[in-house]
């Protein structure tokens, strides 16, 4: 018998199967009764859902992320569906089938990959040129970058977001550099967004169902960690061709990984202070923050022209 997926539910469904929880909250009701507020969800989205007359003890037992068996029924409320949990218990990850939790790329990895080769082969400057060819060369590298996720909750948070942010940067720093040709490099900021979350490699950690943060992507974050690597792979490049790689160059493209946040709140070591890490710090901005009002709208269920409210956007959104 199939699962019942969560872009399927209709008010008076019986639920009764293994979903992602998230965004668990113990809250107290106008009685002084304890209960667990929680989204259950899978590859295909996220409805909220409630178990009511719950204790801390018995709360304190799930954490974001766990596999949850519930029982329970879908309603309507206020036009949106919902879960009442009647029974709710842990479930360990070998229960599950991978598929129905990991989202993946639109397209496949061979496709981005290929892109991402076409648009780098664009890149004349020699010395830019010989540094990609490092990165492309190095099989473990690509192999991780191929897989990874861009985030753990939000833009392109699945197996292969960050290939495909990073194709999808590179697409509109192609574009920004055509329209200003006279202000912006375009080898720069073509490498630069390739380069720009490399970090990520490391900062996320785990299987595919379930990416963390490594202890370096904790204490560090993936801007830090993406200088690292880049000075890595510039000391590789100037073992393999015995001549230093441009220091001002070297400069410039730290920059650009160190700055691509915008401002510090954002966790920007720097602001941007070249033309091209302005012209990247946008379109990145750009590419996370609508694939971001993608996904939570594609995500509510309800039947309003109007999302609900989302605390990290601080905004309802218009369908």
């Amino acid at each position: 018998m199939s699962r019942l997926v969560v872009n399927q539910f209709k008010e008076n469904d019986v639920v009764s199967d293994v979903y992602r929880m998230r965004n668990k909250t113990l809250r107290v009701d106008k009685r002084g009764s304890h209960f667990i507020q929680f989204s259950v969800g899978d590859r295909t989205g996220a409805v909220v859902a409630f178990f009511w007359n719950a204790t801390e003890e018995f709360a304190q037992k799930f954490t974001d992320g766990d596999f949850v068996r519930v029982e329970g029924a879908v309603q309507l409320y206020q036009g949106k569906l919902q879960v009442v949990a009647r029974k709710l218990a842990k479930a360990d990850a070998s229960e599950v089938v991978a598929e129905d939790f990991v989202e993946r790329a639109e397209q496949d990895v061979e496709t981005l990959t290929t892109r991402l080769r076409e648009i780098l082969e664009t890149v004349e400057r020699p010395a830019l040129r010989a540094l990609v060819k490092v990165f492309l060369d190095d099989k473990d590298f690509m192999a991780s970058f191929s897989r990874s996720y861009a985030g753990v909750r939000l833009h392109h948070a699945h197996v292969g977001g960050l290939l495909e942010h990073t194709v999808a940067m590179m697409e509109l720093a192609q574009f920004v550099a055509a329209q200003y040709p006279k202000i912006v490099n375009h080898d720069l900021l073509i490498v630069g967004a390739f380069l720009h979350d490399v970090g990520k490699t490391v900062e996320l950690v785990g299987d595919s169902l379930s990416p963390v943060y490594s202890d370096e992507g904790q204490a560090l974050g993936h801007l830090y960690l993406g200088a690292e690597i880049l000075d890595r792979k510039i000391k590789e490049l100037e073992t393999i061709d015995g001549t230093a790689f441009d220091p001002l160059l070297a400069l410039k493209l730290k920059h650009m990984i160190l700055s691509h946040h915008g401002t510090p709140e954002f966790g920007s070591s720097k602001v941007p202070m070249t033309r091209e890490a302005v012209a990247l710090h946008l379109i990145d901005s750009l590419d996370a923050k609508l694939n971001e009002f993608q996904k939570f709208i594609m995500d509510d269920s309800s039947a309003s022209n109007w999302t609900s409210y989302n605390a990290l956007l601080e905004r309802k959104l218009l369908k």
